[in-house]
């Protein structure tokens, strides 16, 4: 097994943080210390220790020893036979211990840049903008360009707030215009060039060093707003020839600039508890996971997720799943996973393939996604195109995971893996559906039938439910976001936050958002009263199973991680309370107080 140490800078840091609310006590246990050989490095004590273990599933204790859980306990006696001279003692004074999070579905690039570029998903006046555009200054190179932006998502339902009531959806009459005097005097040698949330975009904003940039500081485009003395005010419309000139002098982000938005999410993971995250990575980033590894940089594990459209040419080089991408040999740190690919797109611009056209869109269903065509009549075409990446997929050894939103795109997916089954044999274990956000009644039993994992989100619940039954209506929305039916008909669930969101929505990926959300069915308001759908709840054990064991298993890696088992990694988080034996609408509080992976704890919240 493979022991992490933290190196560098970030082992500087982390080591300063262990001035926690994590008291420690003295190992001397009146002279009764454990000889060296059965001395665990770190003993945890006098907690809740919820093992997610059927045959043992609570505890008072844990020894870790290296990265391996060493023992599991139920008294100070039994405890103490792990403690020397050098063990460090852990009380938990009555918190619950348990296995780490494992975030199933995650896309760190942006994630990262989310963090360290403009995030203006909630932006829609000037006074936010000039604050987001302080906020994220610090983070970019000189010379480098702000991109990426969004404004606009929340601007016509609040962020989180239920339905629309009256039905009337997006009301832009009255959208807030910016203009690039607004960030001016922040940005004179930084070129911006940010877009609302719409995809393609509505609306960008160019500041006056994009503008000089691409030539266009004296020159006006057609769709290119002026003020009044005749001078661009920075706002581009869709279609405006303005947009391919600056995309076209836009600078690629350093390869710095890139590790360190990785090093900002690697830190938002560990300060919430995420022990192994099941990304979507893009062409180069395996490459950058190896050098902040390398650097011992890397403070949770990756399973790594490729396009489907790249199976071919992993075939041709050899890789096979779940081996590390430069070693090539087998790994449960970091290594590449299964493959990612998409039916349909998403709800928030109506993408998400329907069997019925959406209520507000009458003459719309949606559309495939990275396949042929669109159109609907191209359907058996388009699903060939996926039916022929799973096969190729399938020669590799490689599993499928493939995104499906609508209610037509599920069932299309579903039945593409039964053909697949058909015609190859062998079990479909490790394949997924992920997100499944409206499913219809006769596809709930499908997942169990078929052994295919239900790969879901539950905050988007929580964010999407703003518009969702302006979009579908009331009957379909009772498949939206349904946990339990698809529990109940048998369905294994992984959950993941699918940090850091769509074009159109910010999700999360901090446990308690997800938990709340599945338990609850909220916003984070707490509306509506008693939940959106409520049949549709799961429990705070299936969420947390969901959580951590399904996601290890959903990565062939449930015998080494994912409980908390003697002989298993020691991937352990300290939650600030039990969350069996809180009121449900609690859940939204939880903190995470420490997180270990691997053995090294490396993360401890500072007390207040």
């Amino acid at each position: 097994m493979k022991l992490l140490k933290l190196a560098g800078s970030v082992g500087l840091a982390l080591s300063a943080l262990l001035l926690s609310s994590c008291s420690e006590q003295a190992a001397d246990n009146n002279g009764m210390a454990a000889d060296a050989e059965n001395a665990a490095d770190v003993v945890f004590t006098n907690g809740d220790v919820y093992t997610v273990e059927a045959d043992r599933p609570w505890a008072k204790g844990v020894a870790v020893k290296g990265n391996e859980i060493v023992a599991i306990f139920d008294n100070d006696e039994e405890a103490a036979a792990h403690i020397g001279d050098a063990t460090r003692v852990i009380d938990l004074k009555g918190r619950m211990l348990m296995p780490g999070f494992v975030d199933g579905h995650s896309h760190l690039n942006g994630a990262g840049a989310q963090l360290n570029d403009a995030n203006l998903l909630k932006v829609s006046d000037d006074e936010a903008l000039r604050a987001e555009i302080q906020r994220i200054l610090p983070n970019i190179p000189e010379g480098e360009w702000i991109t990426r932006g969004l404004w606009g998502a929340y601007e016509a339902w609040g962020a989180g707030e239920a339905s629309v009531a009256d039905g009337a959806g997006a009301n832009f009459k009255d959208r807030w215009r910016p203009n690039r005097t607004t960030v001016d005097d922040l940005t004179p040698n930084t070129p911006m060039f940010v877009s609302s949330f719409e995809r393609p975009a509505e609306l960008h904003l160019a500041n006056t060093a994009a503008l000089r940039a691409a030539g266009l500081e004296n020159e006006i485009l057609p769709g290119m707003a002026t003020n009044e003395d005749g001078s661009p005010t920075g706002l581009i419309e869709k279609g405006s020839p303005a947009i391919e000139r600056i995309r076209a002098v836009i600078t690629p982000k350093s390869r710095e600039r890139k590790l360190n938005e990785m090093r900002s999410a690697l830190k938002r993971m560990r300060e919430n508890g995420i022990v192994d995250v099941h990304d979507i990575t893009g062409d180069e980033y395996a490459d950058i996971y190896a050098e902040l590894e390398a650097n011992g940089e890397l403070t949770t594990r990756i399973w790594m997720r490729a396009d489907l459209a790249r199976a071919k040419e992993f075939n041709d080089e050899g890789i096979k799943m779940g081996t590390h991408p430069i070693t090539r040999v087998e790994d449960h740190y970091l290594r590449w996973g299964a493959y990612k690919g998409y039916i349909d797109g998403i709800m928030g611009n109506h993408s998400a393939l329907f069997f019925e056209p959406y209520n507000d869109r009458p003459d719309y269903y949606g559309r495939y996604r990275h396949h042929t065509s669109d159109h609907p009549q191209y359907e058996t075409e388009n699903m060939e195109k996926m039916y022929n990446y799973l096969l190729e997929a399938h020669k590799g050894g490689f599993k499928a995971n493939v995104h499906a939103i609508g209610t037509k795109g599920v069932a299309l997916m579903l039945d593409t893996y039964e053909r697949l089954q058909n015609d190859v044999g062998g079990s479909l274990e490790g394949y997924r559906v992920i997100h499944n956000q409206v499913v219809r009644p006769q596809d709930f039993p499908r997942f169990n039938q078929l052994g295919v994992i239900a790969e879901i989100n539950p905050y988007h619940l929580s964010d999407d439910m703003r518009w969702m039954e302006e979009r579908i209506g009331y009957e379909r929305s009772k498949g939206a976001y349904a946990f339990n039916s698809l529990l109940s008909n048998g369905s294994t669930l992984v959950f993941g936050s699918d940090w850091p969101g769509t074009n159109a929505a910010e999700y999360f990926n901090h446990p308690k958002y997800l938990i709340n959300a599945a338990v609850n069915r909220t916003t984070l308001q707490g509306t509506p009263d008693g939940g959106w759908f409520p049949e549709e709840k799961i429990s705070v054990e299936a969420s947390i199973e969901a959580y951590t064991i399904n996601g290890a298993n959903a990565t062939f890696e449930g015998d080494v991680r994912g409980s908390i088992k003697e002989g298993k990694y020691a991937d352990l988080v300290i939650v600030d309370r039990n969350l069996f034996n809180i009121p449900p609408a609690d859940l939204i509080n939880m903190e995470i107080d420490l997180t270990m992976v691997n053995g090294d704890i490396v993360y401890e919240r500072v007390a207040n």
